[in-house]
């Protein structure tokens, strides 16, 4: 597929879930470019944000009710409306608000997106967390105690280092292992992985150092 926004500066992506006006600014202030998937748009104008790009199937958009964003309609019904955005851009990572939280369904599928769109850095941010898909090999520098979730999307082995229980005897699958709420026990947490298929979930707080320590490192 073109691509239909090709930027040099990250991009915040929002989608049609619970949006937290705060956690929005956040996002803003790191990635100045809003695309919002689809309805994600009256999401977004509601709390008095302007949108650059609205990237979807169009079914929850009201033409009535938005001016000003360029509009990116993708009829087809085989993927998502993260997934058509996260194809139609390119930046050097995005961060997802309105995707986490709201309709289960859609948080799964936003989960999805984060592993079929492997060669993008996407973080979602929610009220409580955020979730990323972790590369092959992981560094961060976080407090002793920090909860930690890895949750599979698919058969994954790995190693750890500074996590209270190590991952390294396991083989990871969503139906039949998991590696959620473990904690560090060093400030200094390193992982490996042989495949992109572990979704990596922290408290929200922690949404700098991941921009700084894995997307930018």
């Amino acid at each position: 597929m073109t691509l239909v926004l090709d930027s040099k500066t990250p991009i915040t992506l929002v989608g049609g879930g619970p949006v937290d006006e705060g956690l929005l600014a956040q996002a803003v202030a790191l990635g100045a470019t809003v695309v919002a998937a689809d309805g994600g748009v009256h999401r977004a104008q509601d709390l008095g944000q302007s949108v650059d790009h609205v990237i979807g199937d169009m079914d929850s958009v009201d033409l009535s009710k938005i001016d000003g964003p360029k509009l990116h309609p993708i009829a087809e019904q085989m993927s998502t409306d993260l997934d058509k955005c996260l194809r139609s851009c390119d930046a050097p990572y995005f961060i997802g608000v309105g995707f986490l939280g709201g309709r289960l369904d859609h948080q799964m599928a936003a989960c999805h997106s984060l592993v079929e769109a492997a060669d993008r850095q996407v973080v979602l941010i929610g009220e409580e967390d955020l979730c990323f898909l972790a590369p092959f090999n992981l560094t961060l520098n976080l407090p002793v105690g920090t909860r930690v979730s890895l949750f599979p999307m698919g058969e994954v082995e790995g190693n750890s280092a500074g996590l209270k229980w190590p991952i390294h005897a396991y083989q990871f699958s969503p139906a039949l292992m998991i590696g959620t709420s473990n904690e560090t026990d060093a400030e200094r947490v390193e992982l490996t992985f042989d495949r992109r298929r572990m979704l990596v979930i922290l408290p929200v707080e922690f949404l700098d150092k991941v921009i700084s320590q894995v997307f930018e490192a």
